[in-house]
């Protein structure tokens, strides 16, 4: 009987722009507490040790955020967290994370998350691991998705389509993948049926992946190889350093997953949100339109639906209605909540305008 090895993956090498001003480069969306007490990370890491051991719980990061990862998660050991040099697309962070697990154990299933979503439904969210598992032990030669049942004509997300007459326990074969939409569009595929959120979350067999960089990315999957050979000596370290700025960049899910033909989704209601935005944060933990969502301090008179985020000082509001407003050390944004998707751009701009200045 073949061993059942199974490692869970957290993402966390992003500089996610889209929650400015909170996040920010040197500390981006998954190392704050926006949702809870806790950070982002923290969370995500909770809800894995739910099901997995620390030993098998992986962190894919950015170099220069090892050491706030260290002090989030103390117990976390060294050696699970994967080290990425530099920024160079998530097919590079993927590659190199299945490169090290390979090294370590050949059999592996790796189930991938990112870092920075919330997820209400927890035992749920662990019920969906477990039968995504299953799947993937009797199907090495799949990589299986899962898509959130969306529950309105969300413009923000990609969406996935599944083929409606072959279902195998409540288990799809993925048509395509479909980029965000606009409203109308967004409106027929809710009426539609067919098609689900997509949360950029995988579950793959470690060895299959590995020939699916062969197969779509050759360059990268001989780097891959280089990196996997010299894991467990004194060279690893300067071979990751050689390698891995030279991999392909570009997106795991637009260089692999969009091109293969055995791609599955398995449809899960866990209360899910990729906090992508400040409207969707609200949206996502104050459904009710007539409430606010407020962090810090806030005196109001006769507002509605808004979204407040306060640091240190007193934030007073008379008379609004739908808007955001965050207020930190280094910057206050005040925005209609539907634009909110509008921020990452905002915060692109400025770092633009920054650099150009120096």
């Amino acid at each position: 009987m073949t061993k059942e090895v199974n490692k869970a993956v957290i993402m966390a090498g992003g500089t996610g722009s889209r929650l400015w001003p909170i996040s920010v480069r040197n500390k981006p969306k998954q190392f704050q507490a926006i949702a809870s007490d806790k950070t982002m990370l923290q969370e995500t890491y909770l809800r894995l040790r739910n099901k997995f051991a620390v030993e098998d719980i992986y962190i894919s990061t950015n170099s220069e955020y090892i050491q706030e990862i260290k002090r989030e998660i103390l117990e976390i050991p060294d050696k699970n967290i994967i080290s990425e040099p530099l920024a160079r697309g998530t097919a590079s962070s993927v590659a190199l994370t299945v490169a090290v697990i390979l090294a370590h154990e050949p059999e592996a299933i790796i189930s991938m998350f990112p870092a920075d979503h919330l997820i209400k439904l927890k035992d749920e969210f662990i019920d969906a691991i477990i039968e995504s598992e299953k799947f993937i032990k009797n199907n090495p030669e799949s990589i299986l998705t899962f898509g959130i049942i969306p529950t309105y004509p969300e413009t923000g997300y990609g969406y996935i389509k599944k083929v409606s007459n072959l279902k195998k326990k409540n288990i799809y074969k993925v048509e395509r993948f479909v980029e965000k939409p606009d409203v109308d569009t967004a409106y027929r595929y809710i009426n539609d049926g067919d098609y689900f959120w997509n949360a950029g979350m995988y579950v793959f067999n470690a060895e299959f992946m590995r020939n699916r960089f062969s197969k779509y990315i050759p360059n990268t999957f001989n780097r891959l190889n280089a990196i996997h050979k010299s894991i467990g000596t004194n060279e690893y370290e300067e071979i990751v350093l050689k390698e891995y700025p030279q991999m392909n960049d570009i997106n795991f899910e637009y260089a692999i997953v969009e091109n293969d033909d055995d791609v599955v989704v398995m449809p899960i209601n866990i209360g899910w949100s990729d906090v992508g935005s400040w409207g969707s944060l609200k949206d996502t933990l104050v459904s009710d339109s007539e409430r606010h969502l407020v962090r810090g301090e806030h005196m109001d008179f006769d507002s509605k639906n808004l979204l407040v985020y306060g640091s240190k000082r007193l934030i007073t509001t008379v008379g609004l209605k739908d808007l955001v407003i965050v207020d930190t050390d280094d910057a206050i944004l005040i925005c209609h909540k539907d634009k909110s998707q509008m921020v990452g751009d905002i915060s692109k701009k400025i770092q633009d305008l920054r650099k150009n200045k120096k």
